[in-house]
């Protein structure tokens, strides 16, 4: 099968895993794969490790997915579970980075401008943007592999099952995970709240 003589619409019509496996005989079978799944992987990075670093891991983690398209494996033929965990792993090679991207959010929520006009809601946006840099360093100190699951679960809305494969553990695992990065998130707020209250 070739994408190039005219028949890329058969190809664009099969499933992820067709894709892959038409791409070990024909290179230009993956760039559909591609553009089914870069936006996605691009946002995912986006919000992890910033715009800048993004491109260059998105690039790099379909640079990988086309050198390991022998190993894929879907138990539903979907790709975006292996995209997701390799861009997963490559954020851990950049951990720095989000955690530095975590910080600035925290800081840019926590200084929100108020308009003149808009005084009588300014409590609330105040107290919104307080709630979002809190929020995001809890995140950051929760541990690596519990961030990647309640990240996979909260912004990608992957299921259990396809953080499982991203991340190549069970789902009774993300389970785990995504529980105790919720109370672990959940104590840091209410002891932050609590001690609001003291003062």
């Amino acid at each position: 099968m070739s994408t190039i003589d005219g028949t890329r619409g058969c190809v664009e019509d099969g499933s992820d895993a067709d894709l892959v496996a038409a791409s070990e005989a024909d290179p230009v079978a993956f760039d559909v794969l591609f553009d089914r799944h870069v936006a996605a992987i691009h946002g995912y990075l986006c919000r992890r490790v910033g715009p800048s670093l993004a491109e260059e891991l998105t690039a790099e983690t379909f640079a990988r997915a086309f050198e390991l398209r022998e190993r894929f494996v879907s138990p539903d033929g979907r790709a975006a579970p292996w995209l997701y965990g390799i861009a997963t792993n490559l954020i851990r090679n950049a951990w720095r980075a989000e955690r530095r991207r975590l910080a600035a959010y925290g800081r840019a929520r926590s200084a929100v401008p108020v308009a003149l006009d808009d005084l009588e809601r300014a409590d609330e946006r105040i107290d919104a943007a307080r709630a979002a840099a809190r929020a995001a360093s809890a995140i950051m100190a929760l541990e690596p592999g519990d961030r990647d699951a309640l990240v996979l679960f909260a912004w990608e809305e992957l299921t259990y099952v396809e953080i499982g494969a991203a991340l190549g553990i069970p789902p009774g695992t993300v389970g785990s995970r995504i529980n105790r990065a919720r109370r672990l998130v959940r104590a840091a707020l209410t002891r932050h709240d609590s001690t609001d209250g003291a003062r």
